[in-house]
């Protein structure tokens, strides 16, 4: 299937020996994968990829040689400047380098420490956006990220720091009480204390909850819940990380939004699932 598609036409960037480029695979499925994602994956003389890239995504690259460099938590993994340095030293010698991120490099992925630490030696970068697991694995699991009806903001935070540890720095209680949603990345460990600033901060133990895990993947697990429940409904699923959870209203909406359930012949559960009592076109 890779040697089938053709790049259409277009000036296409040229991925240059020396240079690194700093690339989001996206949530998992393949076909999330950027065509400028595509076009550096068939150049690359070397792929360094995270742990959640797929390995149909490598199989764009059959010419480049594969070096995993993943970071999973609780697990051996490679430290971050062994990571970048290795980046610089492929580049000097004149390695067309691809660095694979999962979701997008910018967004809790450490591009930007990548990306800073090859400008300070004088490597030659570019960076290639990707759909973050926090937008497209939601939507993949029937949840909008936002919609009218539910939310005019939503605040992005990761559950755990470098440590770690759920982060110090995040002020809670205000983000429990600007943000009508929020979407937790790397929350799972930390559950049962990041539900508990939420709770403490004034959010409802009835609130909406979905834990989304291995995101966009045949492997996809979804568990709808509420944050007075999501602890132990967690612990009662055996679900895993990778995960992202989202808290808010929005989460209803996968009654009447799961098209992967209604791709497998089932009916959605709720067409109004927030109470409107009017049709979805007549706002």
């Amino acid at each position: 299937m890779t040697d089938m598609l053709s790049l259409p036409d277009h000036d296409w960037p040229v991925l240059q020996p020396g240079w690194v480029w700093l690339c989001g695979a996206g949530p998992g499925d393949p076909g999330l994968l950027t065509l400028h994602a595509v076009n550096a994956l068939r150049q690359a003389d070397v792929v360094i990829y995270d742990a959640l890239v797929q390995e149909a995504i490598l199989a764009w690259a059959p010419q480049a040689e594969h070096i995993y460099a993943g970071k999973r938590g609780g697990k051996p993994s490679a430290k971050q400047r062994d990571i970048s340095l290795r980046l610089v030293d492929l580049a000097r010698a004149g390695k067309r380098v691809l660095r694979l991120k999962g979701g997008d490099p910018f967004v809790f992925g450490r591009g930007g420490e990548e990306a800073q630490t090859l400008v300070q030696h004088g490597i030659r970068v570019r960076i290639i956006p990707g759909i973050s697991a926090g937008i497209g694995g939601l939507a993949y699991a029937g949840i909008p990220v936002t919609h009218r009806d539910v939310n005019q903001s939503v605040t992005f935070v990761t559950g755990h720091d470098q440590s770690g540890n759920t982060p110090g720095s995040l002020d809670w209680a205000s983000i429990s009480k600007g943000s009508q949603v929020i979407v937790i990345y790397m929350g799972m460990k930390h559950i049962a204390q990041i539900a508990g600033h939420l709770i403490a901060a004034g959010r409802s133990l009835s609130e909406p909850c979905a834990v989304v895990t291995t995101a966009t993947t045949p492997d996809q697990r979804v568990l709808e819940t509420t944050l007075g429940t999501i602890v132990d409904d967690i612990a009662a699923s055996g679900m895993e990380p990778p995960a992202i959870i989202c808290v808010g209203a929005s989460v209803l909406m996968r009654q009447v939004l799961d098209w992967q359930g209604m791709m497998a012949g089932e009916a959605p559960r709720n067409l109004d699932p927030l109470g409107r009592g009017l049709p979805a076109e007549s706002a």
